[in-house]
Protein backbone atom coordinates (compact mmCIF):
# COMPACT_ATOMS: atom_id res chain seq x y z
CA UNK A 1 0.00 0.00 0.00
CA UNK A 2 1.06 3.55 -1.05
CA UNK A 3 -0.35 6.00 0.96
CA UNK A 4 0.88 9.00 -0.55
CA UNK A 5 -0.43 7.21 -4.23
CA UNK A 6 -3.41 6.37 -2.72
CA UNK A 7 -3.86 10.25 -1.41
CA UNK A 8 -3.81 11.21 -4.57
CA UNK A 9 -6.15 9.34 -6.04
CA UNK A 10 -9.19 10.72 -3.51
CA UNK A 11 -11.60 12.72 -5.23
CA UNK A 12 -12.74 15.61 -2.89
CA UNK A 13 -16.08 17.70 -3.22
CA UNK A 14 -17.18 20.42 -1.05
CA UNK A 15 -20.95 20.65 0.15
CA UNK A 16 -23.13 22.60 2.10
CA UNK A 17 -23.51 21.24 5.39
CA UNK A 18 -26.61 20.41 7.01
CA UNK A 19 -27.87 21.24 10.48
CA UNK A 20 -28.00 24.26 12.51
CA UNK A 21 -25.20 27.15 12.50
CA UNK A 22 -27.29 29.80 10.78
CA UNK A 23 -26.12 32.00 8.38
CA UNK A 24 -22.88 30.69 8.04
CA UNK A 25 -24.04 27.45 7.05
CA UNK A 26 -25.81 28.35 4.54
CA UNK A 27 -23.66 30.60 2.20
CA UNK A 28 -20.47 28.25 3.29
CA UNK A 29 -19.71 24.90 1.64
CA UNK A 30 -17.42 23.11 4.69
CA UNK A 31 -18.67 19.50 4.79
CA UNK A 32 -16.55 17.01 2.72
CA UNK A 33 -17.61 14.32 0.57
CA UNK A 34 -14.55 12.31 -0.64
CA UNK A 35 -14.53 9.43 -2.88
CA UNK A 36 -12.41 6.70 -4.06
CA UNK A 37 -12.36 4.05 -6.42
CA UNK A 38 -10.85 0.69 -5.27
CA UNK A 39 -11.50 -0.83 -8.97
CA UNK A 40 -9.09 2.16 -10.58
CA UNK A 41 -6.66 2.41 -7.95
CA UNK A 42 -2.84 2.19 -8.58
CA UNK A 43 -1.59 2.38 -5.03
CA UNK A 44 -3.00 -1.24 -4.29
CA UNK A 45 -2.17 -4.35 -5.09
CA UNK A 46 -4.43 -6.93 -6.67
CA UNK A 47 -4.41 -9.14 -3.83
CA UNK A 48 -5.10 -5.88 -1.46
CA UNK A 49 -7.89 -4.78 -3.44
CA UNK A 50 -9.18 -8.46 -3.31
CA UNK A 51 -8.78 -7.82 0.63
CA UNK A 52 -10.81 -4.67 0.66
CA UNK A 53 -13.46 -5.83 -1.04
CA UNK A 54 -13.98 -9.05 1.21
CA UNK A 55 -13.79 -6.66 4.74
CA UNK A 56 -15.05 -3.22 4.03
CA UNK A 57 -17.59 -4.21 0.55
CA UNK A 58 -20.56 -3.70 1.80
CA UNK A 59 -19.39 0.21 2.32
CA UNK A 60 -18.03 0.29 -1.40
CA UNK A 61 -21.09 1.22 -3.60
CA UNK A 62 -21.72 -1.03 -7.18
CA UNK A 63 -18.86 0.49 -8.88
CA UNK A 64 -16.76 -0.08 -6.29
CA UNK A 65 -15.73 3.11 -5.08
CA UNK A 66 -15.84 4.03 -1.34
CA UNK A 67 -17.65 7.07 -0.37
CA UNK A 68 -16.62 9.21 3.38
CA UNK A 69 -18.44 12.43 4.54
CA UNK A 70 -16.90 14.87 7.11
CA UNK A 71 -18.70 17.84 8.76
CA UNK A 72 -17.50 17.79 12.04
CA UNK A 73 -15.94 21.37 11.92
CA UNK A 74 -16.65 24.27 10.44
CA UNK A 75 -13.32 24.56 8.81
CA UNK A 76 -13.35 23.13 5.39
CA UNK A 77 -9.14 22.47 5.63
CA UNK A 78 -9.72 20.62 8.72
CA UNK A 79 -12.42 18.54 7.58
CA UNK A 80 -10.56 17.71 4.87
CA UNK A 81 -8.16 16.39 7.27
CA UNK A 82 -10.11 14.55 9.27
CA UNK A 83 -11.67 12.93 6.22
CA UNK A 84 -7.99 11.74 4.91
CA UNK A 85 -6.78 10.41 8.23
CA UNK A 86 -10.02 8.65 8.03
CA UNK A 87 -10.06 7.21 5.00
CA UNK A 88 -6.28 5.93 5.72
CA UNK A 89 -7.22 4.20 8.82
CA UNK A 90 -10.40 2.55 7.24
CA UNK A 91 -7.80 1.04 4.66
CA UNK A 92 -4.88 0.07 7.05
CA UNK A 93 -7.49 -1.54 9.64
CA UNK A 94 -8.85 -3.66 6.72
CA UNK A 95 -5.60 -4.67 5.38
CA UNK A 96 -4.51 -6.31 8.35
CA UNK A 97 -3.99 -9.97 8.31
CA UNK A 98 -5.39 -11.34 11.77
CA UNK A 99 -2.77 -14.55 13.13
CA UNK A 100 -4.20 -17.03 12.78
CA UNK A 101 -5.49 -18.98 16.39
CA UNK A 102 -3.66 -22.24 17.24
CA UNK A 103 -5.52 -24.77 19.62
CA UNK A 104 -3.90 -25.64 22.21
CA UNK A 105 -4.73 -28.44 25.14
CA UNK A 106 -4.57 -27.07 28.72
CA UNK A 107 -0.93 -29.18 30.25
CA UNK A 108 -1.74 -32.05 32.75
CA UNK A 109 -0.80 -30.10 35.61
CA UNK A 110 -3.62 -27.31 35.08
CA UNK A 111 -6.11 -29.69 34.93
CA UNK A 112 -4.81 -31.68 38.62
CA UNK A 113 -4.58 -27.87 39.86
CA UNK A 114 -8.85 -27.23 38.65
CA UNK A 115 -9.69 -29.95 39.69
CA UNK A 116 -8.05 -29.91 43.04
CA UNK A 117 -9.64 -26.43 43.79
CA UNK A 118 -13.31 -27.83 42.76
CA UNK A 119 -12.30 -30.57 45.59
CA UNK A 120 -11.42 -28.00 48.50
CA UNK A 121 -14.01 -25.15 47.31
CA UNK A 122 -16.55 -28.46 47.74
CA UNK A 123 -15.08 -29.83 50.90
CA UNK A 124 -16.25 -26.16 52.16
CA UNK A 125 -19.27 -25.81 51.00
CA UNK A 126 -20.33 -29.01 52.51
CA UNK A 127 -18.42 -27.97 55.89
CA UNK A 128 -20.41 -24.79 55.89
CA UNK A 129 -24.08 -26.75 56.73
CA UNK A 130 -25.62 -28.25 59.55
CA UNK A 131 -23.39 -30.89 61.12
CA UNK A 132 -25.30 -34.69 61.07
CA UNK A 133 -26.38 -36.44 64.04
CA UNK A 134 -25.64 -39.94 64.01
Amino acid sequence: MNKAQLIQELTFKAVRSSGAGGQHVNKVSTKIDLSFSVEESNGLTAIEKERLYKKIGHRLTKEGVLQMQCDETRSQHRNKELAITRFLTLIEDALKVKKKRRKTKPSRSSIEKRLKHKKKNAQKKTNRGKPQMD
